[in-house]
């Protein structure tokens, strides 16, 4: 289906969240969320609560007959639930119902952010041994047990927010490590073999099958396999813009020409440097180019890129609006709440940019 045909679960000129603010008061974060980002808000996640709020831990509360615990070398499977499983479970029931309270009577699409198979496996130790990504059969076995509990998680959602179009974003940030062959071992003094392409696959068409919904797979690391994803059946791939390379262009021209829809990460996820901290930080931020080092510009000036990529594939500039979201670079826990805030309505006039004047 080429880009001209193609209806995506989001609607035209949206802009959404990644999934992280600041802060431990989720009530607080679904309001400003489901405020600011209201023609497609997102599920914030708030890992400054703790071990259980993080990602790994997040995504290790809805596995099925799966448990993990914390250990000091990080999340490991035990045999049965403990505290960290426990708490990780109830932050995510508080959440559900924060959402329900404050999308009472609403219509339209809706995000929820899951860790995905392939980061859940390069992050949590096997009870006797190295990372799950170490073992074939506990991949296998984590993945069928993810989809087991998204399956779960969106038949709740849909009781809850029963007008929400619902789209589920798997984030996978150690994806590009897993198939590099560079994601560490669990003693931290060699790395896992480079897991094949085609396993790989396998692996995320389990769980975007399981998931009954559009799905988007997100990573803000650099070299996200955007033509695996494609074949993977996702309905978008959500990056940050900025990591993007010129080789990467023919794939996203393939994915755009088959119907997948891209959420592009081009507003700050962090503020600049302020002059008193440059000096600190100019070891940190010598060399990086990403826009989260930079700060905002006009909404026109932060997708100008965007619109220049889609006018070099050759696509039609009326459908660049409905084919792109607009979100930040990345996550926003490691922000302060004024700079979230700015982010998110920079962010919904930036994609109002991209619907209007797609040409400009």
């Amino acid at each position: 289906m080429s880009s001209s045909e193609k209806t995506y679960p989001w609607g035209p000129g949206s802009a959404t969240g990644v999934g992280s603010l600041p802060g431990e008061d989720v009530r607080e974060a679904v309001r400003l969320v489901v405020g600011e980002l209201g023609g497609f808000p997102h599920l914030p996640e708030l890992p400054g609560r703790g071990v259980g709020a993080d990602l790994t831990g997040r995504g290790a509360g809805l596995l099925v007959d799966l448990f993990a615990e914390v250990q000091p070398s990080g999340w490991r499977f035990t045999d049965r639930p403990g505290r960290d499983h426990r708490r990780a479970v109830a932050w995510l029931r508080e959440d559900l119902d924060a959402l329900e309270e404050f999308t009472q009577g609403y219509a339209g699409p809706l995000k929820v952010q899951v860790a995905g198979p392939w980061t859940l496996a390069a992050t949590i130790e096997l009870v006797h041994g190295d990372k799950a990504l170490a073992d074939p059969g506990a991949c296998r076995d984590l993945a069928e047990s993810l989809a087991e509990g998204v399956r779960g998680h969106v038949a709740e959602l849909r009781r809850r927010i029963p007008g929400a179009g619902l789209v589920v974003q798997f984030d996978e940030p150690a994806l590009p490590g897993v198939l590099a062959g560079s994601v560490p071992t669990a003693s931290g003094f060699g790395k896992l073999r480079a897991v094949d392409k085609a396993v790989v696959r396998e692996g995320l068409r389990t769980v975007v099958a399981a998931a009954g919904v559009p799905v988007v797979v997100h990573s803000c690391a650099p070299g996200v396999p955007i033509g695996l994803l494609r074949e993977s059946g996702v309905a978008g791939v959500s990056l940050d813009f900025s990591t993007l390379r010129d080789r990467d262009e023919e794939e996203i021209g393939e994915a755009v020409e088959a119907g997948v829809g891209f959420l592009f990460g081009v507003v700050p996820s962090t503020p600049p440097p302020t002059p008193s901290n440059r000096v600190a930080n100019r070891a940190t931020t010598r060399g990086n180019t990403g826009a989260g080092a930079r700060p905002l510009s006009d909404p026109a000036g932060t997708v100008r890129g965007v619109k220049m990529l889609w006018g070099r594939l050759g696509f039609r500039p009326d459908r660049l609006g409905a084919a792109a979201v607009v979100t930040p670079t990345c996550g926003l826990a490691g922000a302060d709440p004024a700079w979230v805030r700015r982010v998110l309505k920079h962010s919904v006039e930036a994609a109002q940019v991209l619907y209007e004047a797609p040409e400009g």
